[in-house]
């Protein structure tokens, strides 16, 4: 009587890719790409460094679309426990870091539970470096001695929203709004309706640590109809607070 054959379970690497640029993509995060036999891939992760340090990878488009085409989270979490358990090393690649609005710790939850070994590479945030690649320091000396990151996926009058934006307004801390350009306009009304001076320096960032990266600047109570009329769409950065001003603009 012969022993079963069995395949030995993969791992799954939930990386971190950035803000976009694949120049900003960690020496972890790439030594992660060289050993992946499967991508798993956000749409705005560092495509390119995919086929620089993974050409030998099956890649998986699973990205979100604002208001368009998407994959399930939990058909994203079947995909990584097939692959793994197939003996395969899954690299789950994300924009920015996968622990801030990335949903990496449902990922993990899910392979941890399915007994799939699972690594943690963390990725530089788009909340910190986009603002700091269009000229704005999140905190600065005499300025912010902290910084909020909040989600704006749901307007502040949605039963949805779990954000205490009149706490937000009273905090004296900067303000950095991700998935916020379809709800800006109710975002700076329930801000300045709580407290926080409508002449407040606020800044719109689409398509950052990208060649198309652009800024629109103007005040609180005016950010949402400036980014609307200059056009600005997802992915977009929205920062809040004397902090946007602190550097003169430079280099935006």
């Amino acid at each position: 009587m012969t022993d079963a054959i069995t395949t030995p379970t993969g791992r799954v690497l939930l990386v971190g890719g950035g803000p976009g640029d694949p120049g900003l993509l960690t020496v972890a995060g790439r030594d992660a790409l060289i050993a992946a036999d499967v991508v798993i891939t956000d749409r705005l992760a560092p495509i390119a460094a995919i086929a620089e340090h993974a050409p030998q990878a099956e890649v998986i488009h699973v990205g979100k679309i604002p208001r368009g085409e998407f994959t399930p989270q939990e058909r994203i979490n079947e995909l990584l426990v097939e692959h793994a358990r197939a003996g395969k090393v899954v690299v789950r690649l994300k924009g920015g870091d996968g622990y801030l609005f990335g949903r990496g710790g449902e990922e993990w939850q899910h392979c941890t539970a399915a007994g799939i070994p699972v690594e943690i590479v963390p990725g530089v945030s788009s909340a910190f470096s986009v603002p700091a690649l269009a000229g704005i320091p999140v905190t600065h000396r005499g300025l912010s001695q902290g910084v909020a990151v909040v989600s704006g996926h749901v307007a502040p009058e949605d039963p949805r929203s779990e954000v205490d934006w009149a706490a937000l307004a009273t905090s004296r801390l900067t303000i950095v709004i991700l998935m916020g350009v379809a709800t800006l306009g109710s975002i700076a009304e329930a801000l300045i309706a709580a407290g926080l001076p409508a002449d407040t320096p606020a800044a719109c960032i689409a398509d950052g640590a990208s060649p198309q990266q652009r800024t629109m600047r103007a005040a609180l109570s005016e950010i949402a109809s400036a980014a609307d009329e200059g056009g600005f769409a997802p992915p977009a950065i929205t920062v809040v607070g004397e902090v946007v001003d602190a550097l003169g603009g430079a280099p935006g």
